[in-house]
């Protein structure tokens, strides 16, 4: 039964709608390729999963996509996993990243901003000179398309000429960023075997410098496989022995030369939460990448060469790699490279003034810590020139969407948008011609025909189910790294639906074509947009010698908060006073991430297994959400439903 719609909390006028590039690319699509003219965005969408072909090709079309070498047909094998994308194509994401710079040298490319909330631009001509320089310098050292690139940094304009000048190469670029332990960096890069590191000193974050050369010197005693390690001093100190100097390997006026490599090529290397192990390295090739975010960045983002793109990102989350691609657009990329709330909580509202950012993107986390301090981001900031508000990492709460529309602006276009680092892109999110409706993203994306599906793989309207995609996307992973047979990738996202890719979300469609995302379906940790895995953590807190083993769940709260207890097991005589709690956060601070030290640390009388010795966390999470035992869990499946009992018990007593 349809109910009537709610009222939208925002609704695009006709001019906004009339100038949308959206609507543009629609009218011109209906004349070249058979798209809809009338129907609006439905029929658009409608259209883009219905004849992928023709959708696929007029978006390369429309942006002007160079191929050196021309393509075959848009989709060869179009089964899932391994749709062959282009076949035939050749081309370099590089080449179109750095295209801006031939009509406008002088305009800003990149505005980088740190703490001190001072301005450093880079213009597009400068951009092009120093990847142009450091791609030569690559090749010089024996970089070969295929090798892998590896950076250590945090968001600054070297870790973008960086990328950019591995892309030109036809080398496979992977980042993490420097508040991740040498532990997890190791996790991370061992499975790449890179050939070369650009890495900093240090960062600064919270006021503070934190010094990381100790963490690189394990790097480059456990990474054999180096043959350069490249030192940007960004606190200042000498290159270690042995390092060569970033200016060095920029200095030269040098025009870049782009490698042509296939469509499917390797661009980068992105990583999981490796909850069940190590993190799952994912593939993603150039033309895949560079055709999806043309798409994202270009219709649904709306951004052009006039705009300017502010998301708030480290280099060890996909959306550092979707920011870059604003480059694609021409669009001028802010960076910033700090904590999210110092000096205080509302800091990223005052960058965002101070640069002028039309869209600016931050985690749905961000603006419920915005709220609950009392920040007023419209009262206190000239932030007329924001176009929209976009947030990711973990669902909007309704509060959110008020929030944003009460204090930004009433006229404010709000997109709460979702998607993932396995194809580095949004399933669901932001469009320009369309309402926004409370707690909703907006619509699914084009191209990406998404739905929800019940344990029988039977399509949902107006009900819970998993998050599936029922055809092929060009940033789909193309393999996972160390997969040969592509067991993992399979078991990652086919295993359920065969042919049909399960993302891992609880997701609700809405009669009127919105999306409401209700968190993960697995225990990814999901803190401030920075996924990490359970195992990461276990590995770290369970070194030491008083925790015989440990369970950490993310929850996400009704308010837009979420809680992150850590439950350990310890050793027999060992107890859980101040002094271990302590070390325990010191633990996960000084290891993995500051952003994972748990809100409790609560003694258990054990953890939970299935009969094959997994952890149980997702039934643990269910438990502790408030889902009855005998639903939250089979149990035949576990090792101890005893053990089940005491967190089914503690969550009756937090209620």
């Amino acid at each position: 039964m349809s109910t009537a719609a709610p009222t939208p909390l925002w609704q695009p006028d006709e001019a906004r709608i009339a100038t949308a590039r959206i609507t543009r690319f629609q009218s011109w699509a209906a004349t070249h390729h058979g798209a809809p003219a009338e129907g609006g965005y439905e029929a658009l969408h409608r259209w883009s999963v219905t004849d992928l072909e023709s959708f696929w090709q007029a978006v390369v079309e429309w942006f002007d996509i160079r191929f050196s070498t021309p393509y075959e047909r848009v989709l060869g094998d179009r089964s899932m996993p391994g749709a062959e994308w282009f076949p035939g194509a050749t081309l370099n994401y590089a080449e179109h990243a750095l295209r801006a710079a031939a009509d406008r040298p002088d305009d800003s490319a990149l505005l980088y901003v740190d703490e001190t909330h001072e301005q450093t631009p880079v213009s597009w001509s400068a951009l092009r000179r120093q990847v142009g320089s450091l791609a030569a310098e690559l090749r010089a050292l024996g970089v070969q398309p295929g090798d892998r690139v590896s950076g250590y940094l945090p968001n600054i304009p070297q870790a973008v000429v960086a990328l950019l000048a591995s892309a030109a190469v036809g080398a496979v670029w992977t980042s993490c960023a420097p508040d991740f332990g040498a532990r997890s960096v190791l996790d991370r890069f061992q499975q790449v075997e890179p050939v070369v590191l650009f890495t900093v000193d240090g960062y600064r974050y919270g006021g503070k410098e934190h010094d990381r050369r100790d963490a690189v010197a394990e790097l480059r005693r456990e990474l054999p496989s180096l043959r350069a390690v490249v030192h940007i001093p960004l606190l200042g100190t000498d290159a270690p022995e042995g390092a060569l100097e970033w200016s060095a390997l920029t200095s030269s006026d040098t025009e870049p030369v782009f490698e042509q490599v296939p469509f499917d090529h390797p661009l980068w290397v992105l990583y999981s939460s490796g909850t069940t192990g190590l993190p799952k390295a994912i593939v993603q090739s150039q033309g895949g990448i560079l055709v999806e975010h043309f798409k994202q960045l270009g219709l649904h983002c709306d951004l052009g060469p006039e705009d300017r793109f502010f998301w708030y990102t480290s280099t060890g989350w996909m959306m550092w790699n979707f920011l870059v691609s604003g480059l694609l657009t021409g669009t001028t990329v802010i960076l910033y490279d700090g904590s999210p709330g110092y000096p205080e909580t509302g800091a990223q509202w005052a960058i965002a003034e101070q640069t002028g950012a039309t869209l600016f993107g931050t985690s749905a986390a961000y603006v419920m810590a915005c709220r609950k301090a009392g920040v007023h981001p419209g009262r206190d900031h000239d932030l007329s020139r924001i176009q929209c508000v976009a947030t990711t990492g973990s669902p909007l709460p309704p509060d959110g969407f008020r929030w944003l529309h009460d204090e930004v602006r009433e006229d404010l276009w709000i997109a709460s948008v979702s998607g993932g680092t396995d194809v580095c892109s949004c399933f669901a999110g932001a469009v320009p011609t369309l309402p926004v409706h409370i707690g909703e993203l907006q619509a699914p994306c084009l191209g990406t025909d998404l739905q929800s599906w019940d344990p029988q793989g039977k399509p949902l309207t107006g009900e819970v189910g998993e998050l599936v995609v029922t055809n092929p996307m060009p940033s789909m992973p193309i393999h996972f790294w160390n997969d040969p047979d592509g067991t993992r990738y399979h078991d990652s996202y086919f295993d359920t639906y065969p042919g049909v890719w399960r993302h891992g979300d609880w997701i609700t469609l809405t009669d009127r074509g919105s999306v409401v995302i209700h968190g993960r379906s697995d225990s990814t940790l999901n803190r401030q947009g920075v996924r990490m895995g359970s195992a990461d953590i276990y590995e770290a807190v369970e070194r030491l010698p008083e925790i015989r083993e440990s369970l950490v769940i993310g929850i996400e709260q009704p308010d837009g908060g979420y809680w992150m207890p850590l439950f350990v097991h310890l050793a027999p005589g060992a107890v859980l006073d101040d002094d271990l709690r302590t070390r325990i956060k010191q633990t996960i601070r000084e290891q993995l991430s500051p952003r994972h030290v748990p809100d409790e640390i609560i003694e258990a009388p054990g953890v939970p297994h299935t009969l094959t010795g997994k952890r149980i966390e997702v039934p643990v999470k269910r438990l502790l959400q408030g889902t009855p035992l005998d639903k939250a869990v089979n149990p035949g499946s576990v090792d101890s439903l005893e053990l089940l009992q005491f967190y089914a018990d503690l969550a009756r007593e937090r209620r």
